[in-house]
């Protein structure tokens, strides 16, 4: 990279990291007083709500441009990785230029969208809600730079020109076909929310910037919608409050192997275990079970327990992809464990209770731990190691004591929402505060020097969840504008097997819808549709997400598509290809478990007030 665009690239940097890390620290703030103010002085901040929500979308978008720097955008890279060294940085160039294009299709209407909101004022603060939409025009101008910035920077220019040539030929084209595409009617959701999003997917451009030029071409291409539609969906989809828990505990997830209460917890699970045949293997279920319960950020749960277990696992004899495997297979049986951010988003996508979404959640992880715990027990059976000594049990009650203040934040978090403490939204700060206490007075482990890293971390990972849930939220209304939610309705309805038919073919679906698009686009897209045809054919909405939930966790950790499992091998360190034959065992005992709660209502429900 030239000096000049490094200096711009340090600079943009900089002016979307410190405002997106100092974003993340006041909401913290401005929610933990919110509950401190109500719970313990009997004074509610009535204007909590409304700042924290002008601070979010801010975040959102300042996080986005910070993922977009570091490439954290989600996208499926399984076709890009394959590719040639020179076709592969053509997609990649590919990628950049059609999230550039897409920035500047967007600049305009969020701009005007942003200029009309100065008519709203908010109640309780009583000051526009420009101030609050502005951070979508600002946003998108940062993100522009850094794409831009990047285009210049790029040295052979003969690929560039190919890259952009190749998406202005495919731009130019749907514009010379507007007047056919204007006559096709719904054929056109085939051609752009299949055809097109489908090729950019499988291109490698980050989903995100898929489904939003997917919208924006559709909406201008074949309708008469203005385009500023798609700002306003993408401002309601990310303005969720219920949202506002995703970098909160993404943060948390952060804190808790920061602060080594991750580490006592799978030290006292090996102490307890270890000596069972197979009993490390054992342990990684539960720790993954155990710390899904704190952080709901399933990288952040991984990077907690890989680096504690491996090293041990590898010294008593067990193999690369066996670990791998167990490691991927385990953070698809823990999709369900509150507080899980695909139960949120399917919260705030659906209207669901998120305080029964997290209660029905723990004994289906459970249900599915049992099951990766029989195909263990089974391998373990036939494996020639021997088992390591029994750690006596003096040794196990010390660090269960070490641990205790560790394993008690899940059921602190618990607690203070069904309690009425805190919201659900809210109830991350106490945990964060907790782990910072802890961290501070507890295991004297807390490094001030980490904690700016972290904020940014945070920033970016929840920028890119959050665009996405913007685009996807554009890309599901104008599926239900266009009708297809009733066809899709109607033709669900009709499934042979009536209720067991229409789970069949959504455990199936989103296990694909999991595998290509993620977990958290797939249940915005699809949520909304889905969700109305379960509870018409008497199904009950929590035990359908956590059918769906788990479905899709289980393509979103399955290779050879599965973003997931190349994040564990990642972590890891260890190469995607040692996994592949050793995961299949445990995906069929996955697939087996989501049956079994498919199945049997209560095992999502049986807990429900």
């Amino acid at each position: 990279m030239p000096a000049w665009a490094a200096r711009a690239d340090r600079m943009l940097g900089h002016a979307a990291e410190v405002p997106a890390a100092l974003l993340v620290l006041a909401e913290i703030g401005v929610l933990f007083s919110a509950v401190a103010s109500r719970y313990v002085f009997h004074q509610p901040i009535v204007w909590a709500d409304e700042l924290a929500s002008i601070l979010f979308l801010w975040l959102a978008m300042f996080g986005a441009a910070v993922a977009f720097r570091r490439g954290g955008h989600m996208r499926m890279t399984a076709f890009v990785d394959k590719a040639s060294p020179r076709m592969r940085s053509l997609l990649d160039l590919v990628a950049v230029v059609a999230a550039f294009v897409y920035l500047l299709l967007v600049a305009h209407p969020a701009w005007e969208f942003a200029s009309e909101e100065r008519m709203v004022t908010l109640p309780a603060l009583d000051i526009s809600n420009a101030w609050r939409a502005a951070a979508l025009p600002v946003g998108m101008a940062l993100l522009a730079a850094m794409a831009g910035v990047r285009l210049l920077a790029f040295q052979d220019r003969r690929l560039l020109l190919v890259a952009v040539a190749a998406v202005g030929a495919v731009v130019g084209a749907l514009v010379l076909l507007q007047p056919v595409l204007g006559e096709l009617g719904n054929l056109n959701l085939l051609i752009f929310f299949v055809g097109i999003v489908g090729a950019l997917v499988f291109a490698g451009v980050p989903i995100a910037f898929a489904f939003g030029l997917a919208t924006f071409g559709y909406l201008s291409l074949a309708t008469s919608t203005p385009t500023i539609v798609v700002i306003g969906r993408m401002d309601e989809g990310m303005s969720h409050l219920i949202l506002l828990a995703v970098p909160l505990f993404v943060f948390l997830g952060l804190l808790i192997e920061m602060t080594s209460m991750a580490r006592a917890m799978v030290q006292f699970l090996a102490n307890l275990l270890g000596h069972v045949r197979g009993g490390l293997s054992y342990v990684l279920i539960g720790a993954m079970y155990l710390v899904s319960g704190i952080s709901g950020s399933k990288a952040a749960d991984m990077a907690a327990v890989a680096p504690v277990l491996f090293p041990e696992m590898k010294q008593r004899g067990a193999k690369d992809g066996e670990m791998v495997a167990l490691l991927s297979a385990s953070g698809a049986q823990t999709e369900t464990i509150p507080p899980s951010l695909v139960l949120i988003t399917v919260g705030s996508v659906t209207g669901i209770s998120i305080a029964d979404l997290f209660t029905g959640g723990l004994l289906p992880g459970a249900v599915l731990a049992v099951m990766l715990g029989l195909v263990v027990w089974w391998r373990s059976r036939a494996d020639g190691r021997s088992a390591a000594a029994r750690v006596g049990w003096p040794q196990v009650g010390r660090s269960l004591l070490i641990a205790a203040p560790a394993l008690a934040l899940p059921f602190v978090i618990r607690a203070a929402v069904v309690e009425g403490v805190a919201t659900a939204t809210e109830v991350s700060t106490i945990g964060i505060v907790y782990s910072v206490l802890m961290g501070l007075l507890v295991y004297r482990r807390f490094d001030w020097r980490r904690i700016g890293p972290a904020l940014v971390e945070t920033a970016s990972l929840s920028g890119a969840i959050l665009l996405i849930i913007g685009a996807a939220t554009g890309m599901a209304w104008s599926l239900t504008q266009s009708g297809f939610s009733r066809q899709l309705a109607e033709a669900m309805t009709q499934l042979p097997g009536g209720a067991a038919g229409f789970m069949v073919v959504s455990i199936l679906a989103f296990i694909v819808l999991g595998s290509v698009l993620e977990g958290i686009p797939a249940i915005v897209l699809f949520g909304p549709l889905l969700f109305p045809i379960a509870r018409q054919l008497g199904i009950h909405e929590v035990q359908y997400a956590m059918v769906v939930v788990l479905a899709m966790g289980i393509g979103l950790f399955a290779p050879p598509f599965g973003v997931g499992y190349y994040a564990a091998c990642a972590i890891s360190r260890i190469h995607p290809n040692a996994g592949i034959r050793p995961i299949l065992g445990y995906l069929v005992a996955l697939v087996a478990g989501t049956a079994l709660v498919a199945l049997l209502p209560w095992i999502s429900i049986g807990f429900l007030d």
